[in-house]
């Protein structure tokens, strides 16, 4: 199914039945106001029967009648709601699969069924600019609400959504309104306010004013299952540096597991830790592909055109292009899978109740010692790196190290609400290690493929010299990725 998106900017307000349209022709950078547009809209509300899609604030429906009939799904944001819309098609009483597929990390295998309709007689005003261009739209709506179980409920609302106007225009049009007699909405849709009190409250975990060491654990990993949820849908829309964003999320989560062990029982930990490493690797195919391809697609663009033998740049792309397209429906699978559902509970359950040892203090003294066992961790690291006897086992350390400094900057970046600017430098610095040493194992990664496609070249017969070439130019990067840490190393104050 083809799907549109876009991203709603709009406010509402609640108003009575007596109240008329002010004068919107008056509101400044109004032109005129075109004839209204009348329109009977029937909008039929999906979710699972534990209103997991209401308790995120996200909206499925199918609605008909006006100017976008079709399925529609809206999610939260904080510029405005994105609202991605797909054709009506031939399904009427169940939800499309590539539209399930949307929500699917709310409802995972859970059925969606209809839970309310709406039924709304709606007046439309455009707001023009002086060239017949649409500003804004105010939406005169008399809604009747039908839950099942329930009487229906009716009321009047004003709905401005901006088009070509801006933020001024949305806070002129609001004072207008007011000034009519309307009220800002007592909540942010229709269907939450059809739905009242049935819908659970979703507990964003907030840090007590003294929070113990779990309270840190959950605070820290509740923002990354919600990143989870946020970016699940992105990565299935493939929004760019979506997937990114999802390891990140899954990394920081599984890292926070290993930090507060001494807080959050192992046994049950390492099973999640195990989990989410499975999918961030299947999330890994892809987002390598994709920093490879903009790599070298900068890296041969420099060479000079005198020594690049043949199509390689054209030949990189084509094998990364494939690795990617391979990577993501691999990653696409997953996020189908029964295993990826299991996990997602598995992760509610954890913030909703983690499974704490005995060992949980205050935090302000507790993180503390965290801290310090994985800045511990990362010192022996750079060890055993100094130590290696060969080029590969260093590499094989290097890489060790990076991902011990990426466990210290996450645990640093969970210890800001009790620690404040001194865990923020600390997490500065871990990220100069994790950075830096990300350009070293890039280079043997981009090494790796160099000569694997030098090899077929050759095995074509054709000339694999621009491979070697690009080669010698990743072990450069390699050397002195290697170099500036060592460097860089014996400046780094690590105060805990």
């Amino acid at each position: 199914m083809a799907r549109t998106e876009q991203l709603e900017i709009e406010t509402k307000y609640d108003v009575g039945e007596d109240a008329i349209v002010p004068a919107l022709h008056e509101l400044p950078g109004v032109a005129s106001v075109a004839q209204p547009v009348e329109l009977d809209l029937e909008a039929v509300y999906y979710d699972t029967a534990d209103f997991d899609l209401a308790a995120h604030r996200v909206t499925l429906r199918r609605r008909t009648g006006g100017e976008d009939d079709g399925w529609h799904v809206k999610f939260p944001g904080t510029a405005g709601r994105l609202e991605v819309r797909y054709p009506l098609g031939r399904s009427v009483r169940s939800v499309p699969i590539a539209v399930v597929r949307t929500v699917r990390v709310h409802v995972r295998d859970r059925k969606l069924e209809p839970v309310v309709t709406l039924s709304t007689r709606r007046v439309v005003h455009r707001l023009l600019d002086a060239d017949g261009a649409v500003l804004a739209e105010l939406a005169d709506d008399h809604v009747t609400a039908t839950v099942a179980g329930a009487e229906p409920e009716s009321w009047r609302e004003w709905e401005v959504e901006l088009a070509g106007g801006d933020a001024v225009l949305l806070e002129d049009a609001g004072e207008l309104l007011r000034s009519a007699g309307a009220r800002p909405a007592g909540g942010p849709s229709k269907l939450a306010r059809a739905l009242g009190d049935r819908v659970p409250a979703y507990d964003e975990g907030a840090l007590p004013a003294k929070p113990r060491t779990s309270d840190l654990f959950r605070a820290y990993a509740g923002a990354q299952v919600r990143a989870i949820r946020e970016r699940d849908p992105e990565v299935r829309r493939d929004v760019p540096d979506s997937i990114h964003k999802f390891r990140v999320a899954t990394r920081r989560l599984r890292s926070a597991l290993a930090t507060y062990r001494p807080v959050i029982d192992r046994a049950a930990g390492d099973v999640l830790r195990a989990e989410l490493k499975w999918l961030a690797g299947e999330l890994g195919v892809a987002r390598d592909a994709e920093v490879q391809r903009e790599h070298f697609a900068a890296e041969v663009a420099e060479q000079p055109a005198e020594l690049v033998m043949g199509r390689v740049a054209g030949r990189i792309d084509d094998h990364l292009r494939r690795v990617y397209r391979e990577g993501r429906a691999g990653a696409l699978a997953a996020l189908e899978s029964p295993r990826y559902f299991e996990l997602l509970d598995a992760l509610d359950e954890l913030i909703a109740k983690p499974p704490l040892t005995g060992d949980d203090r205050k935090a302000a003294k507790q993180i503390r010692e965290l801290l310090a066992h994985d800045y511990d961790r990362m010192r022996k690291a750079v060890l055993r790196s100094q130590q290696a006897e060969t080029t590969a086992e260093q590499d094989h350390e290097l890489h060790e190290l990076r991902k011990s400094a990426k466990r210290l900057r996450y645990a640093a970046e969970s210890a800001v609400p009790v620690l404040n600017a001194e865990a923020t430098d600390l997490a500065a610095r871990a990220e100069q290690v994790q950075e830096i040493l990300g350009e070293h194992q890039d280079s043997v990664v981009s090494r790796d493929l160099l000569h694997t496609l030098a090899l077929q070249v050759h095995a074509e017969g054709g000339n694999p010299f621009t491979y070697g070439r690009l080669h010698a130019a990743e072990e450069y990067r390699g050397n002195t990725s290697r170099e500036a840490f060592y460097k860089l190393w014996p400046t780094l104050e690590f105060r805990l």
